[in-house]
């Protein structure tokens, strides 16, 4: 087992910072284009930039988190009691107790190690929920600001053309109309900031959360080999390696729950992984089951064929 097992995730905030740095840079220098569409709706552009920094930092914070796990993680040494961390995992905690219920031992059994690594899963699933929920409502509340821009705007016009006197010549008509709809039309392009805002939050919370999901996804990929390094097979597990009907009903029950539960990708994939072992074992079990029977109607067949002999030496001993 190395030392090290686990990688800080460093790499990941700095793609972040990067390219926050060149968000930034690009909102500077169309410093003034921003500013008036900003002020065409301040109120509703003002909720979508506080929902995209509250996104920003629930991403940061993401993989923030990751670095204490890790920390602790490469503190452990196999064989040997938990260390007493100042700061107790969170993610991890599943583990933490797992270590603390059986100190000094450097393995694991496969039940307690696919239970905690399906428990670590699930928990960095749902920590991703809302940032990817921000991502949406970004994109919603934009929509909103343009509908609602829209109609101001078809209400504006239709009083234009409501208000207009007739009678008059067509040219002077047409400069009135034309001097009328001016303020509506540039007020309807105005309305589109919200759109504009909305759709460029999205796109900086996507590429947060997808630098997240990446930096989740390589901290339970070596989680998973440094777990698998201290795996050991145990007696006690008979049901688990034969592949027993009921093992392989649960594994059938937890991929259902989460095709139903609409759970995600790595979810889904351990289902099916276990759903794969259990059928597998099963198979494997079925097998021997069939060559114990064989072997046994073999063995009847040989007792019987020893003792019909048995009962022809009688008779021909007593024919005489």
């Amino acid at each position: 087992m190395a030392d090290r097992p686990l990688t800080p995730p460093w790499i990941y905030l700095i793609r972040m910072g990067v390219f926050l740095l060149l968000a930034a840079f690009v909102a500077f220098i169309l410093y003034r284009q921003i500013w008036e569409a900003f002020q065409a709706n301040p109120g509703l552009n003002a909720l979508i930039l506080g929902v995209m920094f509250i996104g920003i930092l629930l991403a940061i914070r993401q993989v923030g988190r990751l670095f204490r796990e890790v920390r602790w993680v490469n503190d452990q040494r196999p064989g040997e009691e938990e260390i007493a961390a100042p700061n107790p995992p969170v993610l991890l905690a599943p583990l933490a107790a797992l270590f603390g219920s059986r100190p000094g031992q450097s393995g694991f059994s496969i039940a307690a190690t696919r239970s905690v690594l399906d428990s670590i899963g699930a928990r960095l699933d749902e920590s991703r929920e809302i940032v990817r929920y921000l991502a949406g409502l970004l994109v919603f509340l934009g929509l909103l600001g343009t509908f609602w821009g829209l109609i101001d705007t078809v209400g504006s016009v239709g009083r234009i053309i409501s208000s207009l006197r007739t009678g008059q010549d067509s040219a002077v008509l047409f400069d009135e109309l034309k001097n009328s709809l001016a303020g509506p039309l540039q007020g309807m392009g105005l309305s589109f900031s919200a759109s504009l805002f909305g759709l460029a939050g999205s796109l900086v919370l996507g590429f947060l959360d997808l630098q997240a999901g990446q930096a989740q996804n390589r901290f339970y990929t070596e989680l998973e080999d440094w777990l698998a390094t201290s795996t050991m097979d145990t007696p006690a597990e008979p049901a688990l390696r034969t592949g027993t009907p009921q093992e392989l009903a649960i594994a059938l029950n937890r991929l259902t729950a989460a095709v139903n539960d609409g759970a995600g990708g790595r979810a889904a994939t351990q289902a099916m992984a276990n759903l794969a072992e259990g059928v597998q074992g099963l198979v494997q079990h079925m097998r021997a089951e069939q060559q114990m029977i064989r072997d046994w109607v073999e063995a009847q067949a040989t007792r019987e064929k020893e003792l019909k002999q048995v009962l022809d030496r009688l008779s021909r001993e007593r024919l005489p």
